[in-house]
């Protein structure tokens, strides 16, 4: 089931939120469970038995830890959990992956599986992950009541396609949380702004890259457009579907962590990792990287520790070698900035740095869209002029006139301009009134022409929801 779409909205939540707020706060948890446990369902019905395996392993697995914590049963069932998480997304999520490249590399004709992805396994298996760790580490107390623990892994709101929500954000409200009026609200702008970024912005912006790719006179200029369209498309179907799930957890109270802060304006690659999907690179940050001695550990090893972290990072977003260079291409420029080229970025005008990150970002993302690395190269190729390619045509004059007014509202879009605007007229009482008055309009106004998108069928689903 699709957050965009108008059963989600106007009758699964409707009915979930009078429930949730109707029952007592002592049966609100299984409610929420029921609940996404339909929502994932009526998407995934053969796979919901998957996600409740994955649910009571990590619960046996954590009471296990904590029964035999401090003797060295408990790393035993620690490293259990892990191998169990990580064997059960490795089966299904990379197999075919295995399989393809042994044939390739030997000759061999082993038959591929073609096992469907679980839609959102690379979530839960990372919070599931979280949840026994912290546990082991005792950051985390053990979660004794298996309803409150599925609630967590099930939670419908981040299920299938984050942010990447760790027991420690909501172990506490899991078992008490505060709903207001005023966290209501908050969170249902949230949600909207969130589907507008989504349907409005993400879904046209590929619209776009799809024309100027697709052109009969492509041109440098249509293959550059097509790298910045599918870039903010990305950001803002992720982004939008994150202010989603935050707003919705703010509905029902819960308090997620921000998961994109601008990551455009950033001034290097290192900042803009900081700011860009935030839950992942923390996740990574706390489980792996430090874990592996961080950059406390001789220059060689600190560097191994880089490309393996950014290995693994390209690994989880998919099954395909373009995946694995897309990490592996940020950890070229993260070393580098760590070594030599930070020191050059911070002398040099902030337009050139922010200039150098957007290039680098735009050809990043080149390489994580394209059809296999045959095809992620030849549209780098396009966007360097190679083939014979044209600067420009006529074609993608008219693609630009048509399109342009998108593309701005879309650069100013990425950028904290209108977030700091508001927060400015918010300074003087008159400037908060208006805008008090107005975020409720502008709200309906844009819940409106989202429901009309929905009917006319002009929207589609989640890129992330692939990973």
């Amino acid at each position: 089931m699709l957050f965009s779409s108008i059963s989600f909205l106007y009758y699964f939540l409707a009915i979930v939120l009078a429930i949730y707020f109707i029952v007592p706060f002592k049966v609100k948890n299984l409610v929420l469970l029921i609940a996404s446990l339909f929502f994932y369902f009526y998407g995934e019905p053969v796979y919901t038995l998957l996600i409740l395996a994955t649910t009571v392993s990590s619960y046996i697995h954590g009471l296990l830890i904590d029964r035999f914590r401090g003797s060295v049963w408990s790393k035993v069932f620690l490293w259990s959990s892990v191998v169990t998480s990580i064997g059960v997304l490795g089966f299904f999520k990379y197999s075919d992956f295995f399989i393809r490249n042994v044939n390739n590399l030997t000759g061999s004709d082993f038959a591929l599986l073609g096992i469907a992805l679980p839609i959102g396994i690379s979530f839960y298996t990372f919070q599931t992950l979280s949840y026994t760790i912290d546990v082991y580490r005792g950051e985390a107390r053990v979660q004794k009541n298996l309803i409150h623990l599925a609630t967590y892994v099930t939670l419908f709101p981040q299920l299938i396609a984050g942010p990447i929500v760790r027991y420690t954000t909501v172990e506490e409200e899991l078992s008490a949380r505060t709903h207001s009026f005023e966290n209501f609200a908050y969170g249902v702008t949230r949600f909207v702004l969130g589907l507008s970024k989504k349907v409005l912005l993400a879904d046209t912006l590929g619209a776009m890259a799809a024309a100027m790719t697709g052109a009969s006179q492509p041109s440098v200029v249509g293959y550059w457009c097509y790298a910045l369209g599918i870039s903010l498309q990305l950001y803002f179907d992720f982004s939008g579907y994150s202010d989603m799930a935050i707003g919705l957890g703010r509905m029902l109270g819960f308090h997620f962590l921000e998961n994109f802060n601008y990551p455009f304006i950033s001034k290097s690659i290192t900042e803009f990792w900081r700011r860009w999907h935030m839950s992942l690179g923390t996740w990574f940050r706390d489980y792996v990287y430090i874990p592996l001695g961080g950059n406390r550990v001789p220059k060689g090893r600190w560097l191994l520790n880089i490309l393996t972290v950014w290995f693994l990072t390209g690994f989880w977003h998919g099954a395909d070698w373009t995946f694995i260079c897309w990490g592996l291409y940020f950890a070229f420029f993260l070393m580098a900035e760590k070594f030599w080229l930070g020191k050059v970025l911070e002398k040099l005008p902030r337009a050139v740095s922010h200039l150098y990150v957007v290039i680098l970002i735009v050809v990043s993302f080149v390489l994580f869209s394209g059809n296999g690395m045959t095809g992620a190269l030849q549209d780098i190729g396009c966007m360097l002029g190679l083939g014979g390619l044209p600067l420009w045509s006529q074609e993608t004059a008219y693609y630009l006139s048509s399109y342009g007014l998108l593309i701005i509202l879309a650069v100013v879009g990425a950028t904290p301009l209108v977030k700091q605007a508001v927060l400015r007229i918010k300074e003087h009482a008159t400037g908060r009134k208006v805008i008090n008055l107005l975020e409720p309009v502008l709200v309906f106004v844009l819940l409106l022409v989202v429901t009309a998108y929905f009917v006319d069928g002009s929207f589609s689903p989640f890129l992330y929801f692939r990973f």
